[in-house]
């Protein structure tokens, strides 16, 4: 079982208006990924920050920039995010035409590569690629539509992280595995039990109301704790 989880806040959670003041917040409370989702207003019906905001964003902050590209013209994004500087790029294989031909484009920036699914995408989708991901993105709810507050998890999230954990051992690979959709204080247990560990935390989680987000990380903390220390896997 992995030994260390990563807390990446969710920029689009922030406060938008005072953007700066939000990151060095984040970094404040000694996060140091920072999660960004690139959205084309196609792919999925939202578009929280232009690129533009992306770059100056770079200007001020040497966190981590672990992007999530949901577009229907995943080349265009993939060279704008390689221009500005970030540290790991995922996009989704159902809008991707030429797989290796993005991950190659990737590596030859000493760029983290990451492929995204949907939810009902199946983990087949992988069998060729896998060795060549640092990093398998699982949505738990369908991307862009995190303003639909009555959106839950899909009720097979947490199997599918498990199937993906079992899948990613058996080959002998290191691959991690980052969630993204209602990653909330109910649920972070049982995706850390199941072999998460990159956690993307947004509203019902780092942003949740009540508390400030240091309060709200060192409950996050407390929570990953709890599904590390879990002798036995969900559904195992």
């Amino acid at each position: 079982m992995q030994n260390h989880v990563t807390i990446a806040p969710s920029i689009m959670c922030a406060d938008l208006c005072n953007l700066e003041k939000s990151i060095k917040e984040i970094e404040s409370a000694g996060l140091d990924t920072l999660h960004i989702d690139v959205i084309d207003a196609s792919f999925s019906p939202s578009m929280p920050l232009g690129l533009s905001t992306v770059e100056q964003l770079r200007k001020i902050t040497d966190m981590n920039f672990d992007v999530h590209i949901m577009s229907n013209d995943n080349e265009f994004f993939i060279q704008e995010m390689l221009k500005i500087g970030v540290e790991q790029i995922t996009f989704h294989l159902e809008t991707t035409k030429h797989v290796d031909r993005y991950i190659n484009m990737i590596r030859k920036h000493d760029t983290k590569v990451g492929v995204a699914l949907n939810p009902a995408t199946p983990l087949s989708a992988l069998d060729y690629v896998l060795p060549q991901c640092d990093t398998v993105l699982l949505m738990l709810i369908n991307p862009g539509f995190a303003s639909d507050k009555g959106e839950a998890q899909v009720p097979y999230a947490t199997k599918k992280v498990e199937d993906l954990y079992n899948l990613i051992q058996s080959k002998g690979l290191d691959t991690s595995i980052e969630v993204d959709g209602r990653v909330s204080l109910e649920t972070i247990p049982k995706l850390v039990n199941a072999g998460a560990d990159i956690l993307v935390a947004g509203s019902t989680s780092l942003y949740a109301k009540g508390q400030s987000l240091a309060e709200n990380k060192k409950t996050v903390e407390n929570l990953i704790e709890e599904g590390l220390n879990e002798e036995v896997r969900v559904n195992g």
